[in-house]
């Protein structure tokens, strides 16, 4: 097992985590035994459009540990950082005519697709609040950041970083290798090795045991429920077996009804997964979006901080960094 960010105690965000005159009282359940990690999904998108500089460096104002960028290629190569290949939901393309006859249907979906693009065309589009219900008159002001962008904003404010490559085997269809790209810049930028402020988070098994050849960064397993896809199969087996990831994977980013059930229950995900030496990086907690069995935001976060995950994805680090502050100072 590689040595890993998620063992560090990163200093800058969990100095935080105790009382200013006195050290934490609290016992973490963790692998390493510190405070859990926060880390700012997609930036603090709960109140900024999303995947954007300014959505990050709030959140790294508000306390984030970790910064996630998800890297989708445009045509001509660059990491440019969305959720998703198509732009519609994401960027005002819609509002721009010279680009109306690239619109094309995929897989179903009728959209703008970043791959048909090059970076310079990317950069004159602006971001859009995704999430129904969240502030939108930030709308049309930001734009779209490179991977390059994003490490440097991480760089200048010692933060670390966990980028997300979007599905990979969709751009190597395209005939855009994701792979290349990101050893090459990982490399220029000495974050190649197992001690770096970075772990690659990937869906795809495949890919991560391909870039678990090339470099030494430390590598995040991303699993979820097939329950909603296939009925049949048992809601509580990650698409990925935990036995299988430890042959690529320093870690996994489970999907948080893994961790516990509909009820508020423990299924014993962290506990199997630490057993085994993985960090868990459970996704994502939203503050508007209460989860099945009716527990608010600071329930939630409660009871996953007490059951071990090493860190949290959330849209509002906010409210993760102020539970784990109020849980190490009792």
């Amino acid at each position: 097992m590689r040595y890993s960010i998620w063992a560090l105690a990163i200093s800058a965000g969990l100095a935080a985590c105790a009382a200013p005159d006195a050290p934490s009282a609290h016992v973490w359940q963790t692998l390493s035994g510190e405070p859990p990690l926060v880390i700012a999904h997609r930036g603090a998108n709960g109140e900024l459009p999303e995947h954007t500089i300014e959505a990050y460096t709030l959140a790294i104002e508000q306390g984030a540990d970790i910064i996630e960028p998800d890297l989708v290629l445009t045509s001509d190569g660059v990491f440019v950082v969305r959720h998703d290949r198509y732009l519609a939901d994401s960027t005002d393309i819609a509002d721009h005519p010279e680009f109306a006859d690239r619109r094309r249907i995929e897989g179903g979906r009728d959209d703008w697709w970043v791959d048909d693009f090059t970076l310079a065309e990317i950069r004159t589009l602006r971001a859009r609040q995704v999430r129904a219900g969240r502030p939108t008159e930030f709308d049309g002001l930001y734009m779209i950041p490179t991977f390059e962008d994003v490490l440097d904003l991480a760089a200048a404010h010692g933060v670390a970083t966990e980028p997300e490559v979007k599905s990979p085997s969709q751009f190597i269809a395209a005939g855009l290798d994701p792979l290349p790209e990101l050893v090459r810049i990982l490399r220029l930028r000495g974050l190649d090795t197992a001690d770096a402020p970075i772990a690659i988070q990937c869906f795809e098994p495949d890919f991560l045991a391909r870039l678990n050849g090339e470099i030494d960064t430390p590598l995040l397993m991303l699993v979820f429920q097939m329950q909603e896809l296939e009925p049949d199969l048992d809601p509580l087996i990650p698409t990925v077996a935990l036995e299988d990831m430890i042959a690529f994977a320093d870690g996994v980013g489970p999907y948080k009804a893994l961790l516990v059930d509909g009820n508020g229950m423990d299924t014993g995900f962290i506990a199997r997964a630490h057993a085994l030496g993985l960090p868990v990086h459970p996704w994502t907690f939203r503050d508007d979006d209460p989860v099945g069995d009716g527990a608010d935001i600071e329930t939630e976060l409660r009871r996953i901080y007490d059951l071990g995950a090493d860190a949290v994805f959330t849209d509002f680090p906010a409210t993760a960094v102020r539970v784990r502050d109020a849980m190490a100072a009792e």
